[in-house]
């Protein structure tokens, strides 16, 4: 039987520290010509990403997935669980902006050239994107290589730079972590590190197996967490009274969308593609996408003009009628202005309503977990929920409390940045946020992140994408030496506190 672990670290916010790469930098023992294979981005057919956003309470998440031909049960996890991640993320305080990148690694019908890694959305806030290419991977035989595409996601995703920023990277698989030769995985995670950006490593597997020691490895040299997951057994779902309740308010919510520009057509029918795939899953996938659309982080201001005017990027004074909905093109300035504020004021009583019915939903849940005597410890979007609640609460967010008690095979340490120091031996609990009130300097809080693209946008603009503060130029990164051949000892036995010592940790 698997066990779930979690191996905390101590951790640091990132600061100002710009932690985009120069043109052309390549980090010691990645070897030369790697970053210039060229990029192709499948999600937006070369398009550039979301700029990043230079202020604010922002999280930006690299997923990175191994689509070898074994790893069938992660992806149908990823694909159940995307959106229960999510929604976990919303209940942060204060509410951060979340920007996800998606990449996958060890498919064999991807380009060799980059190490068989291929990045299929770049860092955005458009959720429904991260989910058509989710829902569009496939599993195909593969060489796994762990430290090319965690040297990806390090040195070709425009990453948030400035204050109060929690920059993770995500790379989960099951094989050995230590294949490439190329790009060797103890540089690319002090690459990383050395940008202020987290590496947590998923072992789809035994934790006892031979092959996760180097997986350890991979979250210890970046200051990440290690989990240990049972991808085909570990995800739970159950039908609850109030599933296709929440499935119709989530169609409901689409009717209150107003397509504006050169995307909002195609964006608004990704909405409803993505609502049809959550429903091929099962009707808790359709719950919990549900929820995240009546929550705070699934925000669509590129093409919705509800979102768009509310955050104050987009000024129907100056749009072009011919970029209005066809329903708006004849209306007078007033008249728009009172049909956007009523759709708001429709769509916030629709969220209402949902907010209501998943709170009622999470009960039923929750006492039907402990019913059945089920556990949901082994499942993907556990092991990330936990790393990143873990280490956002080193950057001042806060969590509600996780009432339920951990279980037997669960290890890790409290992370608080008023005291970094590892937990008495034998401490058996999760890794849980920060506590309330902690000082933390360098993400002291600042205005809502959108209100200032607001504020950096020129009057009288109309962006068929988001206006955003300009990015100061990147500073290089420093160098870091060669690491020592990456090895750990057996794991420890259950129950035993296991403490991550990397770039930025403590220890020994």
């Amino acid at each position: 039987m698997n066990h779930f672990i979690l191996t905390g670290s101590i951790l640091f916010c990132a600061g100002a520290t710009a932690s985009a790469a120069p043109q052309g930098f390549t980090p010691p023992g990645l070897g030369a010509g790697i970053e210039a294979a060229p990029v192709v981005d499948v999600a937006h057919g070369g398009e550039a990403a979301d700029a990043p956003v230079s202020a604010g309470r922002a999280i930006d998440l690299a997923i990175c997935l191994d689509t070898s031909g074994s790893m069938d049960g992660l992806l149908s996890a990823a694909k159940q669980k995307i959106w229960a991640i999510v929604n976990d993320l919303a209940l942060a305080e204060p509410l951060p902006l979340l920007r996800v990148a998606l990449f996958s690694f060890g498919n064999d019908g991807d380009d060799p050239a980059r190490g068989w890694v291929r990045r299929l959305v770049p860092l955005t806030e458009d959720l429904d994107l991260v989910s058509r290419e989710l829902f569009a991977l496939t599993t195909n035989g593969g060489t796994e290589l762990v430290g090319r595409v965690v040297h990806s996601a390090t040195t070709e995703l425009d990453w948030t730079s400035g204050p109060g920023v929690l920059k993770l990277i995500v790379v989960a698989g099951n094989e050995s972590a230590d294949q490439d030769q190329q790009v060797r995985f103890g540089d690319a995670c002090k690459s990383a590190i050395g940008r202020d950006i987290i590496v947590n490593a998923i072992y789809c597997g035994n934790p006892a197996d031979e092959l996760a020691p180097a997986w350890r490895d991979v979250a210890r040299l970046a200051d990440g967490q290690f989990a240990a997951i049972d991808q085909d057994h570990g995800t739970v779902t159950i039908a609850t009274p109030f599933d296709d309740q929440l499935a119709a308010l989530s169609g409901e919510i689409n009717g209150t969308y107003l397509a504006y520009g050169v995307t909002g057509q195609a964006a608004a029918e990704n909405q409803v593609a993505q609502d049809d795939n959550a429903a091929g899953l099962n009707p808790g996938a359709v719950a919990e996408r549900a929820a995240c659309k009546a929550g705070g982080l699934y925000w669509n201001g590129r093409w919705d003009l509800v979102d768009g005017c509310d955050a104050g990027i987009v000024d129907l004074a100056t749009l072009p009628p011919e970029q209005l909905p066809e329903q708006m093109r004849a209306m007078s300035l007033e008249e728009r202005r009172e049909f956007v504020e009523g759709m708001a004021a429709e769509r916030k009583a629709i969220q209402a309503r949902v907010g209501e019915l998943n709170v009622q939903r999470q009960a039923f849940l929750d006492a039907e977990l402990r019913r059945q005597g089920l556990e949901s410890d082994l499942a993907f979007d556990a092991a990330i929920r936990a790393a990143i609640r873990s280490q956002a609460g080193t950057c001042g967010f806060t969590f509600p409390a996780v009432e339920k008690p951990p279980t037997a095979g669960t290890e890790g340490t409290q992370a608080t940045p008023a005291t970094p120091a590892a937990p008495a031996p034998g401490a058996q609990q999760a890794a849980v946020p920060a506590q309330a009130g902690a000082a933390v300097n360098s993400c002291a809080p600042n205005a809502h992140p959108r209100a200032q693209q607001a504020q950096g946008g020129a009057a009288g603009t109309v962006p068929p994408l988001l206006q955003r503060l300009d990015v100061p130029p990147a500073a290089a990164p420093p160098e870091v030496p060669e690491p020592a051949d990456a090895t750990e000892s057996a794991p420890p036995p259950a129950g035993s506190a296991e403490q991550a010592t990397g770039a930025g940790a403590t220890g020994p």
